[in-house]
């Protein structure tokens, strides 16, 4: 067991210099003795990488469940987010703050934007541009005072990107999106790496529907793994960073497992994968934002 928590360190170096762990734990829609309990069992298992946000109102039961694991805090990777409710630059200062308090430390390893347009406002308004750049910019000032060690984006699209790259001095260090084989994104994806944007994946096991999936299910019989462990191998083997959500001690420890040192697909089984690509969405579209 200490060979495969020790495995779940597995990290890429970041654009900023610091190391993130390609395994983390999603915890969209977790909340209470759920989230508690999910981040108490990822510990245990040997994961070092949480993912939160403001607007999923968990970060005082993630907090509860970090200090019961007596964990170092420099041992652990904590991402959260500003939400759209929370953009603008006093805004966005604001709300680091309080999930700092909410979370219980001085600094986030991660902190994003968590969608390109803001709440109340057309998504097709210059004001989402204006607010961005006025939201960056806060983020910046927390980078550079020590606050958040990197920062960067989510749901943001390479017109998204260009416009932020050419209004700011920091650039994106994640773009967290929507990524699986049914939405392989690779685009975006290459454009993310030409400009040292690492890319992660939330909702990498396609809500559930990938599950299923005729190739998904033969890849798993072929190698004697689960489904799920398919779908992660191949978005680490893809070169994303991935952040299944689950509240169940079985599936956190089986998603795990995908470290297992005996385990990876061949060329042949990740171009199958890929060719599986409909850019079908189970979350939400950012097309449209200004």
């Amino acid at each position: 067991m200490a060979s495969e928590c020790a495995a779940l360190t597995s990290s890429v170096t970041l654009n900023t210099g610091f190391e993130m762990p390609v395994l983390g734990l999603g915890t969209y829609k977790a909340k209470g003795v759920d989230v508690r309990n999910a981040v108490k069992w990822a510990i245990e298992a040997g994961y070092r990488h949480i993912d939160t946000a403001s607007i999923y109102r968990n970060e005082e039961d993630i907090a509860e469940a970090i200090r019961d694991s007596r964990v170092a805090r420099e041992s652990l990777f904590i991402t959260s987010k500003v939400s759209p409710y929370q953009q603008g630059y006093e805004k966005a200062r604001k709300a680091l703050q309080e999930s700092l308090t909410r979370l219980g430390t001085d600094y986030l390893d991660l902190y994003l934007v968590h969608w390109p347009g803001a709440s109340s406002v057309p998504v097709t308004s210059e004001r989402n541009v204006h607010l961005r750049h006025e939201t960056w910019r806060a983020m910046e000032e927390a980078f550079r005072e020590g606050r958040c060690r990197s920062i960067g984006v989510s749901n943001f699209l390479r017109t998204h990107l260009e416009e932020l790259l050419s209004a700011s001095s920091v650039v994106p260090a994640v773009n967290q999106i929507e990524v699986h084989p049914y939405l392989t994104q690779e685009g975006l994806r290459e454009f993310c790496a030409s400009k040292g944007i690492r890319v992660e994946a939330y909702s990498p096991l396609g809500c559930g529907e990938l599950l299923s999936d005729a190739t998904v299910v033969r890849l798993a019989h072929k190698f004697g793994r689960t489904p799920a462990q398919v779908l992660l191998r191949w978005g680490l083997q893809t070169n994303l960073i991935v952040i299944p959500k689950s509240v169940t001690k079985e599936r956190i420890e089986e998603n795990a497992r995908v470290f297992d040192f005996d385990f990876e697909l061949e060329g042949e089984d990740v171009a199958s994968l890929l060719a599986l690509n409909k850019n079908e969405r189970f979350c939400w579209s950012p097309e449209g934002v200004r």
